[in-house]
This record gives C-alpha cells, structure tokens and sequence, in this order.
C-alpha cells in the first residue's frame, strides 16, 4: 500500500477518498485553487497545496501544477476522483512519467472508452449489445444531419468526448438538429476540449442501468451488481438506487456479463461502470451507452449493498494486489438509495445558486451517510459543479429505504445557498417512484408538481411565533412574584387581549402580515386575509420547535434566525428599506433581460441596433456547466446592450434590453443600486432582484428562503 497519495479533486469527492485513506492509514495530501482556500477538504487532509486561482484552468486541471505537488509532498500515487481530470489519459500518462501510479484504468483504456464511437465498436466486437446510430468519427454537421434521417426521430445528440450528460440534446423536431448540432458542440467544447459528436436512436420511456466493474492488473474482473439511475434531470442523475426493481436475477446476471466483457475488452484496471439503456417494457433487451472509466458520483449504493469499500479496492489494484473476490462471493443485500444535494433553486427553473453557508445541518447515523464537502462559512460559487453533497441510505427493502432517505432529507439545512433538497424529497414520495415504476423522463415530466414555489402558512406562522418565543422569559418567575403584565408578549390589554402584528416578507413577493394574539405555548394566528387558527410551538431537544398548527404537529430545525422543514431552510431577519428603481419609458416591465443566475456570458448573438423577433436567442450565460439561453420577450429592437462575451455577471444583473416596435421609449431606464452597489435593471427579471418591488418598511422582518443576506429585499429562493 502507498505511503502517501495526493487527491486531485475538491468538494465531497476530495473529502470522501480522503476517509478512506485516513482509515487504512495512508497519508493525503489535497490541493486547492484560491476559491477553495479554508474549504473542508483542504482541512481535513493531512497536507495540503495551493494550485492557483480559482480558474480550474490554472488550478485543478493543470497538469504541470498537479504533478509539482506530488513532488513537493513525496506523494506515491494521485486519486483522481470524479470530473476535472479523472478520465483524462494525458494526465494518466504524465503521471506514469512522473514516476507516480495513477489511481484508475490504464491510459490506453481511459482514452479507448473516452471516444464513445470506438468504445462502441469495441464492445460490439466482444457482444455487447449496443444503441443503433450514427458510424464513424469527426462527423460534420451535414454528415450528422444525414444520419439522423437515416435513424429516424427523435435522435440523441451525445459528445464523442466526456460523459455526465453535459452537451446531450435531445432532438424530435428535425427542423431544430442544425441548432441543436451548433450548441452541443459549442458545450462539448468547453466541457471536454473536443466537439466530436455521435448520433443515437432516441429509446421512449427507457430505463437507465449501469453495472458496477472492478478489475484488478492480473486478468480477473468481477461485477457488483446493478444501480438504477432513471431519475434524471436534462441527463443530469438525481437520485440513484441499488438494486433495481426491474432486473429478474437471470437479467442481471446476463447484464453482469456483458459488463465484464466490455471491461476485459479495453485492457481495464481498477473501479468503472459500464451503462446500459434498457426499455422498460422490455428489460431482457439492452444496449450499451458508455463506460465510465472511473469512480461514479452514486457509487456508495453499491458499497451499502456489497459492504465494500470501492477507494479501498482502488487503491489495493492500483498497488499490484489481486482482487481476491470471486463472483459468486459477491452479495446484494439490502436496498440503498441516493440524493445528490446541489447549488440550484428548483423555483426558478433549477438555476444555479450560490452564496454562503450560514447554518448546516446534514444527516448522519445508522443506515445514512453523508458525503459533502460543505462546512458553515463555505462559499459557494459558479466557477464549479453545482453538486454539494449526497445523502445516502440502506435498508432491509426498497420502501425502507426510500423512507429514510425521505426523512434525512428533511433533516437536511443548507442555509444561504439555495438547494433541491426539498425537491428531492417531493421527489422520493411521487407515487411512480414508490412502485418503482421509472423511466429517464419521469422528472420532467411531473416536474411542475413536484417544485414548491410557494411558503406555506405554517412556515409563516412558526417564524412569528419564534419572534415571539424569543422575547419571552427564558423561565417562568416564582408565583410570589409580581409580573409586569406589558413585559409579555402575549397581547395583555384590559378587557381583550390585542394582536401582535408580524410583518414577513418572501423573496420576490409583497410582505405578509401575520397577527398572533397571545404567547407561543398557545396563540391564535392569522396569515394574512386567512381565519386564525390555533397554534403552538414549543421548544424541543437538539434545536427542534414543535408547531401544532390547527391541529397538526410540524417539526422544524431552528438555530438563531433561521428555521429548516423537509429539506428547506428559511432565514428570520430584519432588513433596511432600498429604494425601488423603475426602468423608465418603454423599457419598463419585461423589456429588460437580465441575468437569472451568476455566471459567465460565454456568447453574445445581438448587438445594439439589432431587428430582433420574440424568442429569439440574445445571449448565452454558463454557470456550473450549465447554459442558459437569454431569448427576447418580444419583437423588438436591441437598444442597450451592457455585457460582452467573456463577462461575468451577478445574478439579476441588467444584461440587454429590447424595445418593442412603436414604443417611444429609449429603453435607456433609470438604474438603481442594489445592496452590491451594482447598478441593477430596476424591478428585474420577476420582481426577484434588490431593487424588487414591494419593499417592507424600514426593519420589517424578512423570511427569507435559502439563499439570503442579511440586509437584501429580495433574495432569489
């Protein structure tokens, strides 16, 4: 075994192979960007090297810097983790040179299985079943165009290069593949270095299944059974689960063997995955998609069901050892099931967050693991992947599992960063997902119902009524002693007791006022125009706060100012009053385009003078390795442009304005200043931005979902 191996990756990867070397007593050594200077992996490695700025360009992806770290630290071996360089065969083989044992599959494997048409042609020869499609490498946009029609749509658009979803479209109108073509490419550019694209034939309804490989440098390889993954995003995996509820034994068995074969066929070495696109109604008959020749984001599914450790078997192959596991040793038992906890608000439209952690809570305990990389006071920004941690769990059966998956969830506070944690939970109890009844389109197409745009009345009444519980004695005085009857809030009035009005204002909306009449073990509370009703919160252990609301118990997280449900986290504070800015003229309303989330505009397609029709694609911002298309409101004409490509902006930045026809406005506005001192778009995008309408009065209260400042009006949720 190593002596000291350095980890090439941040966030909860970094931290995770970190817990395995610490357990099998091997020295680590991280290494971070400026970005990532007082983050959680750096302090919980034993050394740790600065990189560079924050640019993964200069830090996490520079070869050159990577490899003068192991020097400097006498480090043996690099574990590459997941993203950034992990199935890059040049850094493999620089490693090789450098004297350093790379901790994955062999260069030439890496690169085999990174060209998604030759690893298909590989595997085909050692009868995997694959995807009909496109034949061929370097396909022009005409070639692409032609095989299409050959395959019939709808067709999938896949990167030759990288993996993780990232340039995948999806394309059932034939008339949009040239567009579709142009920006896949221009994504798989600057994810992968490589704009190589292939063509497949496009399966409805399928199920996503990939089988877990290890191979030791001796010959011998075995399987570890299945993962589903079917619940996706835009290609992006949410929650994953081992086994699957739809592969009989004698399937799984089969899909295990072609695994192997598709691994021995590359010369493969160490931890991979082999994926597998499976119809639902049809489970016998799979195709192979891809193979990933590294550590998969959900492998902790399948450590939970194996009991293995799959860093450690890592690092015992990359050492010289034999596997020493025979297939039919290796036993399921159990389910495990997997959420991936990420930087983006599902109530506008899944954009990335950002900001930082105030308060943290993650479950831990018997049957659920946490993997994350956050700590309180980290920043989260838009240089990285959006993904924060993963919340994993075990079980005798499936619907356990799912339960306390669930019920981690909602332990889950992630206060200052907007997160799907709450979603995922909505998620976990659709009733489809219960029966296991899957497939890759499930969560777009229940989507609507499945995002919480709103605050509840509850949440309204228990933020009131910690206000109220934290003005009251700590303790009740002795009944000898004299009570000033006005030093309680509870409303004390000669004859009737008054109503103590709370003002609550949600990000994006006008305030709420919330009247509570008498004290916090037992009030009546009205939100807004609503009846009161009966209600009661009570302090409870480890910082919890029972509300009975009409009759019903919630449970709330709560640490100072903040209160956390079912995965969501809501902010109690007082803000200051800023003065709205109104764009003047025509350019009031929705005129004005303005950036919906922090990011970086990668390409600008108008300029100032432009004829331009409704939906039309103004601009291009990328935050998190997500893009996000700027489309006019309106037909109109471009009349003020603020931002070039290359330039990063802030959320609700202004970034172009377009005036319809027939106005007689210059669209020029009036700019305020938000709380940044940025000059902003008046009332922005949707009333989100600092300069939002319906600004409280001065040291009104303010609810504030995640994430939240402490002295904006309008945060995003």
């Amino acid at each position: 075994m190593f002596d000291t191996v350095l980890v090439a990756n941040r966030g909860e990867i970094a931290v995770r192979v970190i817990r395995t070397l610490r357990r099998l007593g091997v020295r680590s050594v991280a290494v971070f960007s400026d970005a990532d200077a007082d983050a959680r992996h750096v302090r919980e490695a034993d050394t740790a090297v600065r990189l560079g700025p924050a640019a993964a360009s200069e830090s996490y992806l520079s070869v050159e810097r990577l490899l003068e770290a192991a020097r400097r630290t006498g480090a043996q071996a690099v574990h590459p983790g997941y993203g950034f360089l992990a199935e890059n065969a040049a850094f493999a083989r620089a490693c090789a040179s450098a004297g350093l044992v790379f901790i994955g599959p062999p260069a030439d494997a890496i690169e085999l299985m990174g060209d998604k048409i030759r690893a298909k042609e590989t595997v085909q020869a050692a009868g995997v079943p694959v995807v009909p499609g496109s034949s061929g490498s370097g396909l022009t946009d005409a070639q692409l165009i032609e095989a299409a029609r050959g395959i019939g749509a709808p067709v999938l658009l896949k990167p030759s290069a990288g993996g993780g979803g990232k340039g995948m479209r999806l394309v059932r109108d034939p008339a949009a593949l040239a567009d579709e073509i142009a920006a896949a490419r221009r994504e798989a550019r600057g994810s992968f270095g490589d704009d190589t694209l292939l063509l497949e034939r496009w399966i409805d309804r399928p199920r996503h299944i990939e089988i877990q490989v290890l191979a030791d440098g001796h010959g011998h390889a075995v399987h570890l059974g299945e993962r589903e993954c079917s619940l996706q995003r835009r290609h992006q995996k949410v929650i994953e689960e081992a086994p699957s509820v739809l592969l009989d034994e004698a399937t799984r068995e089969a899909m295990g063997s072609a695994a192997v074969r598709a691994a021995k066929s590359c010369g493969y070495a160490g931890a991979g995955t082999v994926e597998f696109i499976v119809p639902g109604d049809d489970p016998a008959h799979y195709y192979f998609m891809e193979m990933n020749t590294r550590l998969q984001v959900e492998h902790p599914v399948t450590e939970y069901v194996t009991g293995l450790d799959l860093v450690e078997w890592q690092l015992r192959v990359a050492a010289g050892e034999r596997l020493g596991l025979q297939q039919e040793e290796i036993r399921l038992t159990g389910h495990s099931v997997e959420a991936r906890v990420c930087a983006e608000d599902p109530a506008r439209g899944f954009l990335p967050s950002g900001g930082t952690v105030l308060a943290l809570r993650e479950p831990r305990g018997m049957d659920v693991r946490t993997d994350s990389g956050l700590a309180e006071g980290t920043e989260v920004g838009s240089t990285y992947d959006p993904m924060l941690s993963k919340v994993i769990v075990h079980g005798p059966d499936r619907p356990t599992a799912l339960r306390r998956l669930r019920a981690a969830l909602a332990e889950t506070v992630v206060l200052g960063v907007a997160t799907n944690a709450g979603f995922l939970r909505r998620l976990l109890a659709h009733p489809d997902v219960a029966a296991g009844d899957l497939d890759t389109g499930l969560v777009e197409r229940e989507v609507d119902s499945l995002v919480d745009s709103g605050i509840p009345d509850e949440v309204y009444g228990a933020a009131a009524l910690a206000r109220q519980l934290a003005l009251e004695p700590a303790t009740e005085p002795s009944g000898a002693a004299w009570v000033d009857p006005f030093g309680v809030p509870d409303g004390w009035r000669i004859g009737e007791r008054a109503w103590t009005v709370h003002r609550l204002k949600a990000p994006g909306g006008e305030p709420v006022e919330v009247r509570v009449r008498g004290r916090a073990a037992g009030a009546e509370v009205a939100v807004g125009e609503a009846a009161p009703v009966a209600a009661r919160l009570e302090r409870g252990s480890e910082g919890r706060l029972h509300l009975t609301w009409d009759g019903v118990t919630h449970t709330f997280h709560h640490a100072g100012d903040w209160l956390g449900r079912d995965g969501d986290s809501w902010a109690l504070h007082p803000h200051d009053p800023v003065e709205a800015a109104l764009l003047g003229g025509a350019a009031a309303g929705g005129d004005a385009l303005t950036a919906p989330m922090p990011g970086t505009v990668t390409v600008v397609k108008a300029a100032v003078g432009d004829e331009v029709t409704a939906g039309q694609g103004l601009l291009v911002v990328e935050a998190m390795k997500m893009e996000h298309v700027i489309c006019a409101p309106h037909d109109g004409t471009v009349s003020r442009l603020t931002v070039a490509a290359g330039a990063t902006v802030a959320m609700d930045e202004l970034l172009v304005v377009v005036t319809p026809h027939g106005s007689d406005g210059d669209g020029e506005g009036t700019p305020g200043k938000d709380t940044a001192g940025k000059d902003t778009a008046g009332k922005g995008a949707a009333g989100k931005g600092a300069a939002g309408k319906g600004a409280a009065g001065a040291k009104d209260p303010v609810i504030g979902a995640s994430p939240t400042t402490p002295t904006s009006v309008g945060e995003a949720r």
